[in-house]
């Protein structure tokens, strides 16, 4: 069995105008989604991690824009074929949902080992093009966060 921390973040990157940025997974092409990582450490913060993921994945200094806890975390069951990344008898995941605002669409380093591609869609075609429920329905909430709502 793995050491992966069952706790996790996903980071929606977005425009004003609600540009959502997308990566195509490595391991499964034509599966898209935001970036989305786990701890590093049981003592990492939630921000700290959204950075990091941000980085690695996407080249984004997140740093460098504003980064939102938007208070919202799912819990889901782990799919069983990725159980044997964490500890013995671990079969659930909490995710921590989090914004990132950038001015406009930034340029993108992918992680090669991680990523294929990348793109920046509306966020309605970015919703609809996304493979996991939970990031649609982030992606979904992103024009109600936007206004404020």
């Amino acid at each position: 069995m793995g050491n992966k921390i069952p706790e996790s973040v996903l980071v929606i990157i977005h425009t004003p105008d609600l540009q959502v940025l997308l990566l195509e997974r490595a391991d499964h092409p034509g599966f898209w989604q935001s970036v989305t990582g786990s701890k590093d450490r049981i003592d990492e913060a939630l921000e700290e991690t959204c950075r990091r993921e941000v980085l690695e994945e996407t080249g984004i200094d997140a740093g460098l824009y504003p980064l939102t806890d938007w208070k919202h975390t799912n819990r889901y069951e782990i799919y069983p074929h990725w159980r044997h990344r964490y500890p013995e008898g671990v079969t659930h995941n909490t995710e921590y949902v989090f914004g990132l605002l950038v001015p406009e669409p930034v340029p993108v380093r992918l992680a090669p080992r991680e990523h294929l591609a990348y793109a920046w869609l509306g966020w309605r075609e970015a919703a609809d093009r996304c493979f996991s429920w939970s990031n649609v329905e982030a992606i979904r909430e992103l024009p109600g966060r936007a206004a404020g709502i």
